[in-house]
């Protein structure tokens, strides 16, 4: 069973999408699903002087800055890092990326990856996945 949504900022959680009308449709799901009782976390490549928005880190029990950790995506060791700190194997973590690389890194690590190619695509993989509503 899935307890986690791992996201990246960069192409993924900035996505406006295809028919956005309010916020990017990835920021609402990470608030869908941290209202559904699931973990949250950031898993970024940026280097250790950039944090992210504060109306975003509300929304996270767990930020990854590569730049503060001294690891990187695709290495497995940054999201067995992020799972710990999310107090879950990593089997129990999806994790979201634009690039495939990362996503395969993911895998090695035994996170569940998601391939990000449009906001509509990876909604409906992430819904069925963790069956729950992400969407308005």
């Amino acid at each position: 069973m899935l307890k986690a949504l791992v996201l990246d900022y960069g192409g993924v959680l900035t996505d406006p999408g295809e028919d956005n009308p309010h916020e990017p449709p990835l920021l609402t799901a990470l608030r869908k699903a941290r209202q559904q009782g699931l973990k949250t976390a950031l898993l970024s490549n940026a280097d250790g002087w950039w944090h992210p928005p504060t109306q975003l880190t509300t929304l996270l029990d767990v930020t990854v800055i590569s730049g503060e950790v001294g690891l990187a995506k695709p290495d497995t060791a940054i999201y067995e890092l992020t799972a710990r700190k999310l107090d879950l194997p990593t089997h129990q973590c999806v994790f979201v990326d634009d690039l495939a690389v990362n996503v395969r890194g993911a895998a090695e690590a035994g996170m569940v990856g998601v391939h990000h190619r449009s906001t509509r695509s990876t909604l409906e993989e992430l819904e069925i996945l963790l069956a729950i509503a992400l969407r308005d």
